[in-house]
């Protein structure tokens, strides 16, 4: 059998996501999709708006096949981390090729731009200093070089969020020389960051922005997802009380930064060049987590940035922890599976060099414990009776769906 991987988040899944769904099938003509989905935090610093076993059932139903985890160490991460954990898993599991969405929408755009990139690596390192030097953000610093060396495809706009992620899902492959065959499709209809619902393809951060403001599915938001969005959202909220948001859990975080030392909050992922100083100033007089956030962003320290390490502060992820991981994801977990994917799973597992899991365990360590840490604080803004319900999922097995 014959599977192509994609890289998610399902925050929540939309019309955009079917589609990428229906259109890696064709292309790579696969006989099952698998997904690599970001668990209780997201990439960009933020909570999933609903749990990853809702998010799980969402996806089984509009077309996955099997949905695996990527572990938390990797996945609120810089998009080079963040890549890295997803091809690697999407290896371990066989697929032959890996289709993501860009804004440019060409594979060859790509290949082109990691091979001058790859010609010119040292220039590219130098230019990269300069630019960090003058105390701009990484994201920044990197798009700046890679233009003042020419190390681009004119055509190839790496500014765009999709575009980065894409580059640096080749960049993995090729440089781990993975036998996986990369491949894309063309965002359409909207932009990553567009806030408002314009049409039935929309992005998750419009979607997100309508749902927290009307608190409930209006007329809008149903032509913007399919049905199994819209059960599993109303499902969650149901069995949850909330749609979770990062001011959910401004309250911790104050109350974590207030009473920590420079040097206890200076451990952090994400807290260095003295932005514990910073973070323990700001606390005394903001009032959310947008104010605060607002009140730390810098031109050198980006919201997503910012997001990320509150993040971190939340699940006490240390920089020595993430210095400490390993350079090969040790394991795949998976979430849910169809009658397909079971199929697939069957076939695969005895060819796997690493070990295929079904829950986090009973006494998880290394990058599990990070899991179960991550799911302890995802839940901790839920009442005591509800949360211990829904961790409960993280040792009953992955959903199935026939």
């Amino acid at each position: 059998m014959k599977a192509c991987g994609v890289i998610v988040e399902y925050n929540p899944l939309h019309n955009g996501h079917v589609y990428h769904i229906q259109e890696s099938k064709k292309i790579s003509k696969a006989d099952c999709i698998i997904a690599v989905m970001s668990g209780s935090f997201l990439q960009r610093g933020e909570p999933a708006i609903i749990d990853k076993f809702h998010r799980t059932k969402a996806a089984l139903q509009a077309g996955v096949d099997i949905v695996l985890e990527l572990p938390f160490m990797y996945a609120v991460q810089s998009s080079e981390l963040f890549a890295q954990g997803a091809v690697q898993t999407l290896n371990h599991i066989g697929a032959s090729s890996i289709c993501f969405g860009s804004e440019s929408g060409s594979i060859s755009h790509f290949i082109t731009s990691y091979t001058n990139l790859k010609e010119k690596e040292k220039e590219y390192e130098q230019a990269l200093k300069s630019f960090l030097q003058q105390g701009l953000s990484f994201p920044v610093s990197s798009e700046k070089a890679k233009q003042k060396i020419d190390a681009l495809n004119n055509d190839f706009d790496i500014s765009k969020p999709n575009n980065i992620l894409g580059f640096s899902y080749i960049r993995t492959i090729l440089d781990q020389n993975l036998p996986i065959e990369p491949l894309t499709i063309k965002r359409i209809n909207n932009d990553f960051h567009d806030t408002a619902i314009s049409n039935p393809i929309s992005s998750a951060t419009s979607i997100r922005k309508e749902l927290v403001k009307e608190k409930g599915l209006s007329q809008q938001l149903l032509q913007s997802f399919p049905h199994s969005t819209e059960v599993q959202l109303l499902m969650y909220k149901e069995n949850a009380g909330i749609w979770h948001t990062l001011e959910h859990y401004f309250p911790l975080l104050h109350y974590r930064v207030q009473t920590m030392s420079l040097d206890e909050l200076a451990q952090i992922q994400g807290v260095n060049e003295g932005l514990e100083h910073r973070i323990k100033q700001t606390a005394k007089q903001a009032t959310s987590m947008n104010d605060w956030i607002n009140r730390i962003k810098t031109k050198r320290y980006t919201w997503t940035r910012i997001q990320r390490l509150f993040i971190h502060l939340l699940t006490n992820t240390t920089t020595e922890q993430m210095q400490a991981l390993e350079e090969d994801v040790p394991y795949v977990r998976i979430l849910g599976f169809s009658n397909m994917g079971q199929e697939y799973l069957h076939e695969i597992k005895k060819q796997m060099e690493v070990p295929l899991l079904t829950s986090i365990g009973r006494n998880p360590v290394g990058l599990l414990a990070a899991e179960e840490k991550a799911t302890a604080a995802y839940y901790s803004v839920l009442s005591p009776d509800k949360a211990r319900r829904l961790i409960k999922q993280e040792i009953t097995g992955p959903v199935r769906m026939y």
